[in-house]
């Protein structure tokens, strides 16, 4: 029976709906129309290059497969993309692209360590053969050809390339990156092993963030297998580790990690660390596992500048075919400068924007987008600033919260500080006590609870808290 494009296109539809998010189905793959099949080249129509780069970057898995599914195992596919040229009454032009060939980060299977058992577990991908599949973790978007270089980071870029270079064989390791959230600490450690896998493709890397650490180790420990755990980690050549604040208070995670660190580092492996602080800034942190961040290179990303800004929405729209005046991303740039992150989904609500109507961003279109950020955008909140909110909203010094006093107006405010912290942060226990008087997990849940009480029973406190609440909102 002859395939048609049709039909094999309203099958693969049945499949990937089953598998993604159904807002993003119907935004990302009801407006495709299939135009043909021959070859076993199925080809579609998507509505711009920005959905054609969407596609590829996030959904391709879900679509090959159910390629492979309806087509067979040479199936293939390739975009009718079209291009508008701005107004509604004018025709747009469609090119053809097909599906991109990238990198491939794949490490190769690697042997257990030989003198320990054979059977090591993989705490991403159960082996089930002699030899272990360890999966990179890489996102191949973040490269250092898509990563914008300004003042705010060419320190941070440039030693992250000398390292991808020679890994494990300079003096930056460990590589240790930092600063706040949305600022492109991820992009560059991201990038860092691509870049390895390029140049190295027989080296082993991985990308593992700090939660999903600490949720192997606790596994482990429940599977009386740390020693797989262990081994699994020590055969890494290249070990890049997201968010390590978040061990903070975790005294058996650092423990562990304080042990592979050495080994890794004594191999002459290649250690890189993100953190929202630098190493000396760092709480609930064991000294014996700062003394060794302090070891390499620690490098500052600060929030981009305006020029950093104006470059960053240059190249995304460059990036995604579309076509954006200079006063529309000179008004973005002035008007978000907070992170990479805000400016870059400000541009992206634009670009969809602009692919829905199939009409031009103008200054009117940004203002209104940037606005309605603006207003319902709720500030990223961190322990500091609710710290300094409490503080100025009761009158104390910051430092107070931090002393071993039992005054009844600095333990209240201590625990509101933590009641704030655990609704309005992902911060854990572990980390907002260590953050606030260097108190445990047990201290916090308590304190959370008490303010819990006290909203319910008291009239003129819950009032208070609604205050401040709005104050940290603002």
């Amino acid at each position: 029976m002859k395939l048609d494009h049709k039909g094999v296109w309203s099958s693969c539809l049945e499949f990937i709906k089953q598998s993604i998010d159904p807002v993003a189905f119907q935004t990302w793959f009801e407006p495709i129309v299939p135009l043909k099949l021959k070859n076993d080249v199925l080809t579609i129509q998507v509505p711009s290059l920005y959905f054609y780069e969407i596609i590829e970057e996030q959904y391709i898995s879900p679509l090959r497969s159910a390629l492979r599914n309806y087509i067979g195992d040479n199936a293939k596919l390739e975009y009718s993309v079209v291009m508008a040229k701005g107004r509604k009454k004018e025709a747009g032009v469609t090119l053809n692209f097909p599906t991109s060939n990238k990198t491939d980060v794949r490490n190769k299977a690697v042997d257990p360590v030989q003198n320990h058992q054979p059977s090591i577990k993989n705490p991403f991908v159960i082996p089930g053969i002699k030899k272990l599949d360890v999966d990179p973790q890489l996102n191949l978007q973040y490269t250092f050809e898509n990563f914008v270089e300004g003042d705010c980071n060419r320190l941070a870029r440039a030693a992250s390339l000398t390292v991808a270079k020679n890994p494990g064989k300079t003096a930056f390791n460990p590589l240790f990156l930092y600063g706040s959230s949305g600022i492109g600490k991820t992009h560059l450690a991201q990038a860092i092993g691509i870049e390895v896998k390029e140049r190295s493709p027989d080296k082993t890397v991985l990308y593992v963030s700090a939660n999903k650490f600490q949720t192997q180790y606790t596994d482990s420990i429940r599977s009386n297998s740390l020693n797989d755990f262990l081994n699994f980690y020590q055969m890494i050549d290249v070990l890049i580790l997201d968010d390590i604040q978040e061990f903070a208070g975790k005294t058996g995670t650092q423990n562990t990690f304080f042990h592979i660190f050495n080994h890794l580092h004594q191999s002459g492996k290649q250690l890189v660390l993100t953190s929202d602080q630098a190493p000396a800034d760092l709480q609930g942190m064991e000294d014996r596992l700062l003394s060794r961040f302090k070891w390499g290179l620690s490098a500052d990303i600060k929030a981009p500048d305006f020029e950093t800004r104006i470059d960053i929405l240059t190249h995304k729209t460059r990036k995604d075919g579309i076509k954006v005046t200079q006063d529309v991303i000179h008004y973005l740039a002035s008007h978000i400068n907070t992170n990479v992150r805000e400016l870059e989904g400000a541009l992206i609500s634009l670009l969809f924007l602009s692919t829905v109507n199939k009409d031009e961003i103008t200054i009117d279109t940004a203002r209104n987008v940037v606005e309605k950020l603006v207003r319902t955008q709720q500030r990223e909140m961190s322990v500091d600033f609710i710290k300094q909110t409490v503080c100025n909203y009761y009158g104390l010094d910051v430092e107070s919260l931090q002393s071993k006093t039992r005054k009844r107006e600095i333990v209240q405010a201590r625990q509101v500080a933590m009641y704030f912290s655990k609704n309005l942060t992902n911060n854990s226990l572990s980390a907002i006590g260590s953050k606030i008087g260097k108190k445990d997990h047990a201290t916090v849940l308590h304190a959370c609870k008490t303010i819990s009480n006290l909203i319910e029973t008291d009239k003129e406190f819950k009032s208070q808290i609604r205050e401040i609440e709005a104050q940290l909102k603002q």
